[in-house]
C-alpha cells in the first residue's frame, strides 16, 4: 500500500505557552494531516529532555517529556489558573523555543497543579496518593520519577556525583530517600500520570481521523538517566558503576575527529543472556506510545562503535559485534509482527544490509543523499525498492531550500538533469523535491512540513555534532495554510498515496 505522512516534532507545534505541547493546535493539526490526504504524523522521541535538550539524550526511555502537558487542560480541569499561567514568561517568539524559561516556568506551574492535585484527594495520605498514580505507570517509569527527584536533591548533579549510598542503590540508602524525598517522587509520578492521559487522547484522536503515529527510539540511552542508575548491570560499567567504554562513530569525511557520543554502551552478552529481557520492556512501552517504532541508528545492532573512556575525541575507537538478527527474532516471539523503520543511513557494510534484509524492515532513503555528482548514489528513486521509507531530508538535515542554495553546482545540476527542472523558481524548487519522492516506488514517503512550507536553513530542527541553536524551531500557527493542505492532497492522491 503507498501511503505518506508529515515529519513535525510535537515541541515545533504552535501553542499558548512557549513550546508545541498536547493542545488544541495539536489537534488541528492532525485535522490538517486528514484534508491534505495523510496517513502518518512522525514525531521524534517523547522522552524528558536534558542537557542540550536534545530528545535523544533523555533522563528515561520510559518516561514521557512534561514539556508537552497542556495547562489549558490543567486549567479546564481546575488545576491551574489561565492567571497563574500568563504570569510566567515563557519567552516573546512565538518561532522559538526557550528552554531555559520553559524549565524555570514550566515546573513552578506543574507544581502549582500537583498541590492543587493534592487538595482535590480528600485528605489521602501519601500511600493512597501514591498508588492512585502508580496504578498505570511501569516499574521503570517509577524509577525515573525517583531519579529526578534524588538528582533534584543533589542540584541537578549526575548520579555519578551523588553520595556513595545512593550511587549504588544500597537497600538502605533507597529506603531512605524514597521516605525523605516522597513529595518529590510524588509529583514526578504526577507529571509521568497527566502526561500519558494527554497523550493517550491525542493519539486516539488521531486513530479516529486515520493518522497513524510513526516514533523514534534512540538505541542508546543518556549516562545521566534513570536507565543507567537503576540498572547499571546492562552496561559497560566498571564496579564504582564508571563506564569503561562510550559510543560514538569514528572519523569521516564530516569529521576528522570522528563524533564523541558519550552515552554508555550495552553488555550485549548480558541481554542476550537474559533474553533481551530490558529491550523487550523498552520496545513494550514504545508500541504503546507509537503504531510505527523508527529505530535509531540500526548499525549499531549489527556493529557499534566503542571508544574509551575519557578519550577526548572518537579517534581510537574499534568496532565491536552486536547482537544482530537475534534481538529482532526475539521481538517477533514477543510481540508477533512489529512496524519497525530501520534508519540504515550512512556508511553500511554488507553485514548491516544484510541485517535490515533480514529483519524485513524498510530501510529509509534521503533526497538529501542522493545528488552527488563524485559517484553513484543509491538514494536516487532509480534505485529503490518498494520496502523502503522515502524522506526529501531528516530532523538531522537542513531543509530542502537551504540545502539546496548551498549545493555546490555540479551537485546542483545533476539534480536538474535528473528532475528535467531546470525552469523551475528558485523559490518553487521544494515542490520538485516533494514530487519526486512521492512519485517514487517507496511504501511510504515522509516529508518534513518545513519542506512543503518552502522554509529556510532558519527552520532547521537539528545540526548533528552541534551544541546551542538546535530543537527550537516552532512553526507560525499560519504557516500550513489551507492552499499549501490543498496542494499537498493534489499530489498525494496524484501519485497514488491518499
Amino acid at each position: 500500500m503507498r501511503e505518506s505522512g508529515i515529519l513535525l516534532p510535537i515541541a515545533s507545534l504552535p501553542s499558548r505557552y512557549g513550546i508545541g505541547c498536547f493542545s488544541k493546535e495539536a489537534y488541528e493539526f492532525v485535522d490538517s494531516l486528514k484534508a491534505a490526504g495523510q496517513k502518518y504524523w512522525q514525531i521524534l522521541p517523547l522522552g524528558p529532555t536534558g542537557y542540550g535538550d536534545s530528545p535523544y539524550q533523555s533522563f528515561s526511555a520510559f518516561a514521557g517529556n512534561p514539556y508537552f502537558i497542556d495547562f489549558v487542560k490543567l486549567t479546564e480541569e481546575g488545576l491551574l489558573t489561565e492567571e497563574a499561567c500568563e504570569q510566567v514568561d515563557f519567552g516573546d517568539d512565538d518561532e522559538v523555543i526557550d528552554y531555559e524559561k520553559q524549565y524555570l516556568g514550566r515546573f513552578t506551574l506543574l507544581r502549582l497543579a500537583f498541590e492543587r492535585w493534592k487538595e482535590t484527594q480528600g485528605g489521602s495520605g501519601y500511600q493512597e496518593m501514591q498508588a492512585k498514580l502508580e496504578a498505570d505507570l511501569d516499574t521503570e517509569t517509577m524509577d525515573y520519577c525517583f531519579y529526578m527527584a534524588v538528582k533534584n536533591h543533589f542540584e541537578a548533579k549526575s548520579w555519578v556525583f551523588w553520595d556513595e549510598d545512593i550511587k549504588l542503590r544500597k537497600p538502605e540508602a533507597v529506603e531512605r530517600y524514597q521516605e525523605l524525598l516522597k513529595d518529590e517522587i510524588l509529583f514526578y509520578e504526577f507529571q509521568q500520570m497527566k502526561f500519558q492521559e494527554q497523550w493517550a487522547a491525542l493519539k486516539d484522536y488521531a486513530h479516529e481521523q486515520g493518522i497513524r503515529i510513526i516514533g523514534d527510539i534512540p538505541i542508546y540511552v543518556a549516562f545521566d538517566s534513570a536507565d543507567s542508575w537503576a540498572h547499571p548491570e546492562l552496561f559497560q560499567f566498571d564496579e564504582n558503576c564508571q563506564p569503561i567504554t562510550v559510543a560514538g562513530c569514528p572519523p569521516d569525511g564530516f569529521s576528522a575527529t570522528g563524533q564523541l557520543w558519550g552515552n554508555p554502551l550495552y553488555r550485549w552478552d548480558y541481554h542476550e543472556e537474559t533474553g533481551f529481557a530490558w529491550w523487550m520492556k523498552r520496545m513494550s512501552y514504545c508500541f504503546k506510545l507509537y503504531d510505527v517504532v523508527r529505530v535509531d541508528h540500526f548499525r549499531g545492532f549489527d556493529e557499534y562503535y566503542s571508544i574509551p573512556y575519557g578519550e577526548e575525541t572518537a579517534m581510537h575507537g574499534k568496532w565491536e559485534k552486536g547482537p544482530g538478527i537475534s534481538i529482532f527474532r526475539k521481538m517477533e516471539e514477543v510481540f508477533g509482527n512489529v512496524d519497525i523503520i530501520a534508519e540504515d543511513l550512512g556508511f553500511l557494510t554488507p553485514s548491516v544490509i544484510k541485517l535490515v534484509e533480514d529483519t524485513g524492515f524498510p530501510g529509509m532513503k534521503v533526497l538529501q543523499f542522493a545528488f552527488d555528482s563524485r559517484e553513484k548514489s543509491n538514494y536516487l528513486p532509480c534505485y529503490y525498492n518498494q520496502n523502503c521509507v522515502v524522506y526529501t531530508g531528516t530532523h538531522d538535515n537542513d531543509t530542502v531550500k537551504g540545502w539546496y542554495e548551498k549545493l555546490d553546482e555540479e551537485d546542483k545540476k545533476l539534480s536538474v538533469d535528473y528532475m528535467d527542472n531546470a525552469s523551475t523558481p528558485a523559490e518553487e524548487i521544494h515542490w520538485d523535491f516533494i514530487r519526486l519522492a512521492q512519485s517514487s516506488v517507496a511504501e511510504l514517503c515522509v516529508i518534513p512540513l518545513q519542506d512543503y512550507l518552502g522554509l529556510g536553513s532558519e527552520a532547521r530542527i537539528n545540526t548533528p555534532s552541534t551544541l546551542g541553536g538546535n530543537w527550537t524551531w516552532r512553526m507560525n500557527r499560519n504557516q500550513f495554510t489551507d492552499e499549501i493542505i490543498q496542494k499537498c492532497r493534489k499530489m498525494t492522491e496524484l501519485y497514488g498515496r491518499a
